[in-house]
């Protein structure tokens, strides 16, 4: 049933890519479940099927929530992010992703470079395949050595899980095991680029508004269930304690200091048109209107519960 076999396994990676950084993510600022342990469970857990490092993430990500888009402290996106639409990128992006893994400079890459990367890391070698990511978590390992330890035994309990799954599917012959546990992450990629890409691209750097940095899309239902309502991306960042799936109640809430969220495609036309710019103007970014501001004073908000990014940040920057 070779057909059906490839159909479920194109649905399979659809929805299973999404737990790549998606679903840790969320887990990782620990705000899923209102039992700690339960969030730290459940990261661990799709952190190791999806060949995640929860440990590195944990420290950029802390640093991308307070200086978002400010390059001298937040290196996870690396302007300006390609909207890329390359067939070669389309291909992997609908069957298997050997190569690349688009939409975010903190990524490792695809299949392939992922292995290379993860073996490094094992023995505490930088493995990013992005030089300003190599550079980055460099600095993140100098500053917080003991996530870096963390981080290199994590990458050595992937190569034994993952080892492990093929030497099982060697011996019983079933060679559709490594498909479905350990390359489920890197297979149809696609729905998880197209919303992926939103959250940033093509947007202003240096500036403290959230509206102007950082892009809400509308998804429909489903699409926003998979996508961990991430859509609603301005929002998580000016509250990134608030659980994703109240995130559309607190857009609803706010939406009047908004600008109108855009369609899918309407920001990838945005973000083409913006990378078309680009091309001759390189310092070029989207400055997004903002509704104007109301005759309430304006001042940083230092109420714990409304700066807290949940439970992100290792204890090293706590």
């Amino acid at each position: 049933m070779w057909l059906a076999c490839v159909a479920a396994l194109f649905l399979h990676g659809t929805i299973g890519s999404f737990f790549t950084g998606i679903a840790a993510h969320e887990l990782g600022h620990g705000t899923v479940f209102r039992t700690p342990w339960l969030n730290k469970l459940f990261l661990y857990f799709i952190s190791l099927f999806s060949w995640w490092d929860p440990f590195d993430y944990g420290l950029s990500h802390t640093y991308h929530h307070r200086y978002t888009q400010y390059p001298e402290a937040d290196r996870e996106n690396v302007s300006p992010l390609v909207p890329s639409l390359r067939w070669t990128l389309l291909v992997q992006l609908f069957t298997m992703n050997v190569f690349t893994q688009p939409g975010r400079s903190f990524s490792k890459g695809g299949l392939l470079s992922t292995i290379w990367v993860t073996l490094k890391s094992a023995f505490g070698v930088i493995g990013s395949t992005h030089a300003p990511s190599r550079e980055w978590l460099q600095a993140l390992h100098e500053d917080q050595p003991a996530e870096c330890r963390k981080s290199m035994w994590w990458s050595r309990l992937q190569l034994l899980f993952h080892g492990s799954v093929l030497a099982v599917s060697i011996a019983t012959g079933l060679w559709i095991i490594p498909l479905i546990v350990s390359c489920f992450a890197f297979t149809a990629n696609w729905l998880r680029y197209f919303t992926g890409m939103t959250q940033h691209c093509g947007l202003l750097d240096n500036v403290p508004d959230f509206r102007k940095n950082a892009r809400s899309i509308k998804l429909n239902p489903i699409v926003a269930f998979l996508y961990w309502h991430m859509n609603w991306h301005a929002e998580h960042h000016m509250y990134a304690a608030v659980p994703c799936y109240n995130l559309k109640k607190l857009a609803t809430e706010i939406a009047d200091d908004m600008p109108e969220p855009r369609s899918l495609i309407g920001a990838w036309r945005e973000m083409r048109a913006i990378w078309k710019r680009q091309q001759t103007d390189p310092g070029y970014a989207f400055d997004t209107p903002v509704p104007q501001s109301d005759s309430r004073p304006q001042a940083f908000d230092t109420d714990e519960l409304a700066s807290s990014i949940g439970e992100l940040a290792p204890d090293g920057l706590r």
